[in-house]
């Protein structure tokens, strides 16, 4: 399984991923998903959102009773040249693992469910976990209809041109109140295993996490005629935001990171009229957090104000502190043997987005960099491998008698 997704989507020069929602890349690991579904005999299906189902036990969801259904996997998308593991090691581990309970003979008493939620990671139209929060309700079809990619393409053209109906885009409680239990198996997005010497980990919470994009707004003129005293710059006050956003978040123990900018008109030539970037910042609680981007956007208008320069922020999207399910955590722990780490996590994901209508946990598994988001990405094959039987004996304790 995994040779066969390590081409799709994968770029010579850079070595990293560009798995976009909605593109080629994305059709064939969908295409992919639905191969192994129907080679084991899982009944396949595509939700409202676009999501992809396989299950074992039901035809649809239609067929589950409420609370019944056990549900494990993750995404296949990649933010821009990204690594192999975030995402497809949690869909690839899902199939091994019900491998692996059938090889065991394990007869399940519940029907069991494998997924891939779309655009998880907001790559194209710049909100994370599209196909997750339209799920939920978190994301209304009138808002989805307004994201627009690079291009200007909007996501319902983009599902559109990919060949689903975007009309059905919306809310999908019934679907997920089938749902008793939701575990997504992940890559560790940092090096707290490694650390600790432990392969497999167990998440206790996602950091309250979001985006905020700063419009800084100059006047646009010759770089080589206009005198410095004279300018009106947007690029040195995005430039001293992005310094205090360091310096601020390290004060808090936080994190705050611009890796996203566009500026207009885009000349080496010519002064920039706008510079637009994008403040993601993560921290362990809802207060620092707080603390941390009114500091931002505090030294960025003081900055402006110096400059000469306009600014606008705008919050573009916001997740709360997730815990997972104390219940369900500490049952997976129990399968588990009692002695695996739970740690928390500043990365957001599908299982914190669900947790807020279904009861949800996650595992992760060993990096031994720490690195995600690159090409460097990685994860052994043997604890690839302990993810998985941790993932089968985890399916097995919730979903087999």
């Amino acid at each position: 399984m995994w040779a066969e997704l390590r081409p799709i989507g994968r770029d010579r020069g850079s070595g990293g991923y560009r798995r976009y929602a909605w593109t080629g890349a994305d059709a064939d690991c969908r295409s992919w998903f639905r191969a192994q579904a129907e080679a084991r005999g899982l009944a396949y299906e595509t939700d409202r959102n676009g999501n992809q189902w396989a299950w074992l036990g039901a035809q649809t969801y239609e067929d589950v009773l409420a609370g019944d259904a056990v549900v494990t996997g993750s995404h296949l998308d990649s933010v821009p040249d990204g690594g192999a593991f975030d995402g497809p090691l949690g869909v690839v581990s899902s199939f091994a693992a019900l491998d692996e309970l059938r090889a065991r003979g394990a007869r399940f008493a519940r029907p069991l469910a494998i997924t891939n939620f779309g655009d998880e990671e907001g790559a194209r139209f710049g909100l994370a976990c599209v196909g997750s929060r339209l799920s939920a309700g978190q994301l209304t079809k009138e808002k989805a209809y307004e994201l627009r990619d690079a291009d200007g393409i909007r996501l319902p053209e983009a599902m559109e041109a990919a060949g689903y109906d975007p009309q059905t885009i919306g809310a999908d409680p019934e679907r997920l109140a089938r749902i008793g239990a939701f575990v997504e198996l992940h890559v560790e997005q940092g090096r707290a295993l490694d650390l600790s010497g432990d392969r497999v980990g167990i998440a206790s919470a996602i950091w309250p996490h979001g985006r905020w994009r700063f419009d800084f707004r100059g006047e646009a003129n010759h770089a080589g005629t206009t005198r410095l005293v004279d300018r009106r710059d947007p690029m040195i006050t995005y430039a001293g935001t992005v310094l205090a956003a360091r310096a601020e978040a390290a004060l808090a123990g936080a994190v705050a990171t611009f890796g996203k900018i566009s500026v207009e008109p885009n000349g080496v030539n010519a002064i920039p009229s706008l510079v637009r970037g994008w403040l993601d910042s993560r921290a362990a609680d809802q207060a620092t957090l707080d603390t941390v981007v009114t500091a931002i956007e505090k030294a960025a208008r003081e900055r402006a104000d110096q400059d000469g320069i306009d600014l606008d922020v705008v919050r573009e999207s916001f997740t709360p502190v997730v815990e997972f399910e104390h219940a369900l955590r500490d049952e997976l722990n129990r399968i588990l043997g009692g002695a695996v780490p739970v740690l928390g996590t500043g990365a957001g994901h599908d299982a914190g987005i669900l947790s807020a209508a279904v009861p949800t946990a996650m595992l992760f598994v060993r990096n031994p960099t720490g690195v995600s988001h690159s090409p460097r990405e990685f994860a052994a094959e043997d604890d690839c491998v302990a993810g998985v039987l941790a993932l089968a004996d985890v399916l097995e304790g919730l979903a087999c008698r």
